[in-house]
């Protein structure tokens, strides 16, 4: 390899208000030579909003191995890089570390990988649930299918706080789900107790936070449709 390996900057930007983002954020967004988005029209609006005009490349869960090999070359010709995702901070069930991986095996230790922090919805949801939060386990996205179960029952089994994603689309059935475990779990022990809190749509205008008992807050995002749109952080605690 010839000259000075590109730095790969990995940016956390807004979970949903744009006025979300570092001053540091902003300054290697505009000075990176391109940015790297899993959805240009979405990282678009963002580098819009600040007057940032930046080339932007598309890298997502599909992207395929010539497109990878394409990134890396770029970081071989010296290019600095700016990963980005949709929203939040990459590689944090987000499959951005996929190439934050490939580089260090294409680079080893000649590869300045840097760490830009910022928005995050699982540290956001943890900070304003009231829960105990200085030991919690994450888990991302519940399977649809296989693993379901045991996923769900991981949450149940957990001693310390756990913290999960879910769609608008698959919402109403996880906390059905987690009602039932919950319920089976009293059946076996009537002193087995669970905090649930549930937030939507978080830092954005419709922000919602539900707490309490999760038959209550299945109630009320049932009877109302819009509580039934946005992303959601749902986290449960002993």
């Amino acid at each position: 390899m010839d000259g000075k390996i590109g730095t790969l900057y990995v940016v956390a930007t807004p979970i949903g208000n744009l006025e979300d983002i570092t001053l540091r954020a902003l300054k290697i967004l505009k000075r990176a030579d391109f940015v790297l988005c899993e959805d240009t029209r979405v990282t678009g609006k963002l580098l819009s909003h600040y007057e940032i005009k930046i080339p932007a490349i598309s890298c997502h869960q599909h992207s395929d191995l010539k497109k990878i090999g394409y990134i890396l070359n770029l970081l071989s010709q010296g290019k600095n890089l700016a990963l980005v995702s949709d929203a939040g901070t990459p590689a944090i069930s987000d499959p951005g570390g996929k190439l934050v991986e490939a580089s260090i095996s294409r680079f080893g230790s000649l590869i300045k990988i840097e760490a830009i922090p910022g928005p995050s919805a699982v540290i956001a949801a943890l900070s304003i649930s009231g829960v105990p939060a200085d030991k919690f386990i994450f888990l991302g996205f519940p399977p649809h299918k296989k693993g379901r179960q045991k996923f769900l029952s991981k949450i149940i089994g957990s001693e310390i706080t756990a913290v999960v994603y879910e769609s608008k689309h698959r919402i109403i059935k996880f906390l059905e789900e987690l009602n039932l475990l919950i319920k089976l779990k009293k059946q076996e022990d009537k002193n087995f107790a669970v905090k649930i809190i549930v937030c939507r749509e978080l830092t954005k205008m419709h922000e919602t936070v539900y707490r309490g008992d999760i038959e209550n807050i299945l109630k009320e995002i049932k009877e109302n449709s819009n509580a039934q749109k946005g992303e959601f952080v749902v986290v449960i605690a002993k």
